[in-house]
């Protein structure tokens, strides 16, 4: 059958070709139906609970993202008659800012303070450039002492100020929306950095980085992927040598990467700065498909077979591993629905559609462009089976010793592998040079962080927060948060309410307290929000009602399980310490990353596991053999745990993104393991050689194709590991490193395992 099908393939390469190309374009024609969105939720399902938590507290209060302005002047000193008219000129022009909500500094601060029987609430700079010494020494001395401005919108020493920009951006336009803001942003900042050399300026915030996040993969998109297929063209024309594969292959790998995103386009998936990363997953499974096909035809040619005649062993050789291949790479991307973020699921698809399509190519398309090309017979060079043959005599004579050393090497890895901690910080998914991070990092030594956890703390009843044992609480909870380590900042309204009651009692210090009857406390806030201006109200610390208030905490940059670790500390402390009413989650992207990175490597290894299990079963029906099929699981799993292991030992965290490289590499390792075997099996079965001499024949006949497609893939994804973005460049170096180890578990361990177990069989020694 197989045959049948090479021949007349071979015997039609116009008609394939037609109806190869066709088909392609009807799938890549879905590309016009695909979105893009750099929306951080999008990582979450509808169901996660920290997500659904998330979007209750944003309905609750009021919903909003955030681009923070750090401003820091190099005199090291904030409250000066130009800094201050600096941060009063960009506050105004911020609230110009599209789809902003509100705008928050130290010059438009609603300070409050008694006339008599009169509370006054006004802005605390107005007018910077006409203030006397003595105002800014007054406004200093404010600023300073006001819980809820410092480690938050200037710090501590008065050196660094901040403008917080709130906006709501829409979820269906967030991927258009997002860089208009920045756009507006950077405009005015810009504007002020030329006017005022003296003061530094950064931008971050969640919008700032989802805008980065959109940026930087879309550069990659324009510049690592292509280079990277540039660099794989490239390391396949200097190894296969020929310009005809070469372009067949080129035209494969593009073909199943249109029609793959085209057909994601057709079944509705919204396109991410995580899911844009399938071409690059096809790319290399195509090129490896490819390049078994090129090697066994060019060798079969170098050895005086006519094209067709070339093609039709090299198909009939090969038919077999490259859909077994295929599938189970298929399989194993599939599994990536495990995981609980659709971003990874719509990648595992995406590239599972590209695989099967890639299948469909380089048996059909890729044989019909050999035959319609005019093809220079090859030069008969030492190839395949003489280049491969010193290193066959080597893992033979020193089987013994690769099998106990890999052995060895394998177990250590193995053993470094819990050496990895998950840690995710989304600020980190940018390199040290991009300015985001920069900035994200200067505002976190110098001012506050941006990473937060807020509690909708409930009174139980409408007006509740107004009771002095409900704010009693709050007090207590708000001072434990302030006592925790890498707590920068607790916004709490309790701060508020000792204001109000020391500025309604003369400003005496004494009453700088919670007031201690209820009546009282709803009329001071009444009066508060009476006065307040419009945007500036209290929408985002209290619920319509009046029955629960927002606490924020504001947190150093902590790694994923620092910040479960704190999150399950003050969880135990309200069970302690406040009545049921207020138990409740904390809410955060911080905290939703954190929980998603945790389920992601449970799934993750689910899904191995289940892959490697559903692999080794169709391993062992199609080699027909359950020894064969139970070996595999060998060298299939001993990649990943050799990767993972040096990974530990040399970097030492995984992001929860990262975390599917054991799932993406299960293809390309399986692709090795499977080809290594299909023709280890055909040298024992169908040409009776015994152990030796087929390890000698597979190392000719698929030797070359496997180092070709490992250094063109490794060298591919160190140009991916290039990439400003943590996803492309983490997973870059990860699979890299990945398919390194696979190659060696591949001719250094694959190999004299083989050998060890036929010696030790009973009988003939023969695998039937």
């Amino acid at each position: 059958m197989t045959e049948r099908f090479a021949r007349w393939v071979t015997a039609h390469p116009y008609i394939v070709s037609i109806l190869a190309i066709v088909m392609v374009a009807l799938a890549a024609s879905g590309v016009r139906l695909l979105g893009f969105s750099n929306d951080y939720r999008l990582f979450f399902s509808a169901d996660n609970p920290q997500l659904q938590a998330f979007e209750a507290l944003q309905r609750t209060y009021t919903k909003s993202n955030n681009v923070v302005i750090v401003i820091a002047p190099q005199s090291g000193d904030v409250f000066s008659r130009e800094v201050l008219a600096v941060v009063e000129r960009l506050t105004e022009a911020a609230w110009q800012t599209p789809y902003s909500t509100r705008v928050d500094s130290i010059t438009n601060f609603q300070h409050t303070h008694a006339e008599g029987d009169d509370l006054i609430v006004e802005q605390l700079v107005e007018d910077a450039l006409r203030l006397s010494d003595t105002d800014i020494q007054a406004i200093r001395g404010i600023a300073l002492n006001e819980p809820l401005l410092v480690n938050k919108l200037v710090s501590p020493g008065g050196d660094v100020t901040a403008i917080n920009v709130a906006v709501y951006l829409p979820e269906e336009e967030a991927h258009r929306a997002t860089p208009q803001v920045m756009e507006f942003i950077r405009g005015f900042v810009t504007e002020a950095e030329r006017q005022h050399p003296g003061i530094d300026f950064y931008l971050t915030g969640i919008v700032a980085m989802n805008n980065a996040l959109q940026e930087y993969s879309e550069a990659d998109l324009k510049t690592l992927v292509p280079a990277t297929a540039l660099v794989a063209v490239i390391g396949l024309a200097l190894l296969l040598r020929s310009t005809a594969g070469t372009a067949g292959t080129v035209l494969v790998v593009g073909f199943s990467a249109a029609a793959a995103m085209g057909l994601a386009g057709w079944l509705g998936i919204v396109l991410t700065p995580s899911s844009i990363g399938a071409p690059t997953i096809i790319a290399t499974l195509a090129i490896a498909d490819c390049v078994h096909v090129l090697s066994n035809f060019l060798f079969a040619q170098r050895n005086d077979r006519d094209k067709q005649h070339a093609m039709i062993e090299s198909l009939c050789l090969n038919f077999k591993p490259i859909v077994l291949t295929s599938v189970t790479t298929a399989i194993g991307l599939l599994t990536l629905n495990f995981s609980d973020a659709p971003p990874l699921r719509d990648l595992g698809n995406i590239a599972a559609i590209g695989v099967i399509v890639a299948l469909f190519l380089s048996l059909t398309l890729l044989p019909a462009l050999m035959m319609i090309m005019s093809l220079r017979r090859p030069q008969k060079i030492r190839a395949t089976d003489t280049a491969m043959a010193p290193l066959a005599d080597f893992v033979i004579t020193r089987r013994k010793h690769l099998l106990w050393g890999m052995g060895l090497l394998i177990v250590l890895l193995a053993a470094a592998v819990p050496q990895n901690q998950l840690n995710d910080e989304f600020h980190k998914f940018f390199s040290e040079d991009t300015a985001v991070r920069q900035a994200t990092e200067f505002i976190d030594k110098n001012l506050t962080g941006i990473y937060e956890i807020h509690y909708s703390l409930s009174a139980g009843e409408p007006g509740g927060i107004s009771s002095p044992a409900f704010l009693r609480t709050l007090q207590a909870f708000t001072d434990w948060y302030r006592q925790q380590p890498r707590v920068i900042h607790v916004h709490s309204l309790v701060d508020i309410m000792k204001r109000l009651n020391k500025n309604l009692h003369d400003d005496d210090p004494a009453w700088y307290r919670i007031p201690e009857q209820r009546d009282l406390s709803a009329q001071y806030l009444l009066l508060y929000e009476m006065s307040l201006p419009y945007g500036l109200d209290l929408n985002d610390r209290i619920n319509i009602d009046k029955s629960a208030t927002r606490v924020s905490v504001t947190l150093n940059n902590l790694s994923s399980q620092e910040l479960l670790e704190l999150e399950a500390r003050a969880q135990a402390w309200l069970r302690d310490n406040a009545p049921p009413s207020m138990w409740t989650e904390g809410a955060s992207s911080p905290i939703m990353f954190a929980h998603i990175g945790e389920r992601n490597i449970r799934s993750s290894l689910i899904a191995t596991a289940v892959a490697l299990v559903l692999i080794s079963v169709i391993l062992i029906f199609a080699l027909r053999s359950l020894k064969i099929g139970i070996i595999s699981l060998i060298p299939n799993l001993v990649p990943a745990l050799m990767a993972f292991g040096a990974w530990g030992l040399t970097v030492g965290q995984i992001g929860f993104a990262m975390s599917i490289v054991a799932s993406m590499s299960l293809g390309i390792i399986v692709d090795d393991t499977v080809h290594f075997l299909s023709k280890y099996l055909h040298a024992r079965r169908d040409k009776g050689m015994d152990a030796e001499r087929a390890i000698r024949y597979t190392f000719a006949t698929v030797g070359r194709a496997l180092w070709v497609t490992s250094l063109v893939l490794i060298a591919g994804f160190l140009v991916l590991s290039l990439s400003d973005f943590e996803f492309n460049s983490g997973t870059g170096a990860l699979m890299a490193l990945t398919i390194f180890c696979a190659l060696l578990a591949d001719f250094f361990f694959l190999p004299p395992l083989l050998m060890r177990l036929e010696q030790s069989q009973t009988g003939t020694g023969h695998e039937r």
